[in-house]
């Protein structure tokens, strides 16, 4: 007479171990499931905002420190860190031109890619000491009102020296940032579209 006990352990052993390898299957589809609907990661992003629609740079008319005219095509073609600020140039300003810098310094074989950019929309005079600390950096007078149509179309934008900008070697504004920006998370923003763009 067969062993009705051993031949019902025997089966719920097959069972359980039917059941096991359908958990271990299954496994990935129900951690996704979880993950999707309960946890919800946010994507990385850039830090930077990007600008959406891009807004070519129109024929601005710039003048170099001594009042020479600058034409605004001799930018294109490089990827533009830009910055608006008086003549006056605060303790603010300062910082900002600090962070351009040690930004595209930190772009490595790069940086010959990237060009500061410091706009003054005023008469007033610079100092002689910025001058030579930030010597590589484009110091150019802008007009005013020819900036704020620029940098600042769209009622919901910020006035604009209250940000810092990129703009593409083809001449668009496509990025900004706060001010008071992280060097390093603007730095990688930076190489990452340096990576990505065969252009500039």
């Amino acid at each position: 007479m067969p062993d009705l006990s051993s031949a019902d352990a025997r089966q719920r052993y097959s069972r359980l171990k039917l059941y096991l390898v359908i958990a271990i299957c299954a496994a990935p589809a129900i951690a996704s499931y979880c993950v999707y609907y309960f946890v919800r990661p946010e994507a990385r992003s850039n830090y930077g905002e990007l600008i959406e629609p891009q807004r070519p740079m129109p024929p601005l008319h710039l003048r170099t420190l001594d009042g020479r005219p600058y034409d605004a095509a001799a930018l294109r073609g490089k990827w533009l860190m830009l910055m608006v600020a008086g003549g006056d140039c605060d303790a603010g300003c300062a910082d900002r031109l600090y962070h351009l810098r040690q930004v595209r310094l930190t772009t490595g074989k790069d940086r010959d890619r990237v060009v500061r950019v410091w706009l003054v929309p005023d008469a007033a005079p610079l100092s002689t000491q910025v001058i030579r600390e930030y010597d590589g950096t484009e110091m150019l007078r802008a007009d005013p009102v020819e900036l704020s149509g620029w940098l600042t179309a769209g009622s919901v934008q910020p006035r604009y020296g209250e940000r810092i900008y990129v703009v593409d070697p083809l001449g668009n504004l496509m990025m900004q940032f706060p001010l008071d920006a992280d060097p390093t998370r603007t730095k990688r923003d930076l190489a990452k579209l340096l990576r990505a763009s065969r252009i500039g």
